[in-house]
């Protein structure tokens, strides 16, 4: 196998909102705030409009995407033996990823996550991780870790407690490991965790640029651009209208993105552009060339609803 994501296993549920409907309900437009009880969470969709749900979750996004590229791919994501749960395996396997996860009935119902997208085009999650986040050292299959190229996490997933037991796992058996930092939310919860990570685990690093300026206190651009030549490790940093940027020891390069898109939805623009350069990287790209498949790749979904080509 090429490459083998590892992360929460979570249907999206996605739905059009003005933008009063964010500040009404306690909501910060383009974040994420999890949701610990099931009540709320039912309330807040039962006033919605489903427009469509997807088999979703960041870093299964970003392997569904890599399999349409052609690549050999699989994913572990713990769910529920229940209706989403269905849909969600039924989901994946239709996209050609090899679901290595065995469900039973949980205690806790699959993960979902309600992405409300207002007029402007940005995207405000609601995230019920249900069993998604009760991932541990048993779900995680060692000899599909080990006969894969790489390994693929996502922030999202890492928690103290079991999860982290679970990264451990998958970490330690792992030829290499790449990991999305996920979010600001994230990086700030576990700043300690995920910079030792970035240090010493990770031989591919995925963030935007807030999340790496967070992560290691940057004034400026130039002190990350500092901070990824002395790691010696890979950095790749979307930067938003400007583009991205990979470091890699001294190797620093830049790709712009594309002008005049028509942005619809930017729900999965950085899975998507996480699946353009590990497809390069996993296919023996420039460093140039995998960042741009990646700008590529987000720039295709950022002109539709959801996270799907």
């Amino acid at each position: 196998m090429k490459i083998l994501g590892i992360g929460n296993a979570i249907v999206d549920v996605i739905c059009k909102v003005e933008d009063n409907f964010i500040s009404q309900n306690n909501l910060t437009k383009s974040n994420m705030k999890l949701i610990f009880d099931e009540n709320e969470f039912k309330k807040l969709l039962s006033n919605l409009k489903i427009e469509k749900t997807i088999s979703g979750g960041s870093v299964a996004n970003s392997i569904v995407g890599l399999s349409q590229l052609g690549n050999d791919v699989g994913f572990i994501g713990k769910i529920s033996n229940d209706n989403f749960g269905i849909e969600y395996e039924n989901g994946l396997k239709k996209e050609n990823v090899d679901f290595i996860y065995s469900k039973k009935k949980e205690i806790l119902p699959t993960g979902t996550c309600l992405i409300l997208i207002t007029p402007d085009s940005e995207r405000t999650m609601c995230t019920f991780l249900g069993t998604a986040g009760k991932i541990n050292e048993s779900d995680i299959d060692i000899n599909a870790v080990k006969k894969s190229e790489v390994i693929f996490l996502e922030g999202y997933l890492w928690d103290e407690g079991d999860p982290k037991k679970a990264f451990d796992k998958a970490i330690n058996g792992a030829n290499k490991v790449a990991m999305s930092l996920s979010d600001k939310f994230c990086v700030d919860r576990h700043k300690k965790h995920f910079l030792e990570l970035v240090k010493n685990k990770l031989d591919i690093t995925f963030a935007n640029e807030d999340e790496i300026s967070s992560l290691i206190d940057a004034k400026n651009f130039n002190e990350v651009i500092e901070f990824g030549k002395n790691i010696k490790k890979c950095l790749i940093i979307t930067r938003g209208a400007k583009g991205a940027v990979s470091i890699i020891g001294d190797n620093v390069n830049e790709v712009g993105i594309e002008k005049n898109l028509k942005l619809v939805d930017l729900t999965g623009a950085g899975d998507l552009f996480a699946a353009g350069y590990l497809h390069g990287y996993l296919n023996n790209f420039t460093y140039e060339e995998s960042l741009k498949k990646g700008t590529e790749m987000a720039s295709k979904i950022i002109q539709q609803i959801g996270a799907r080509l």
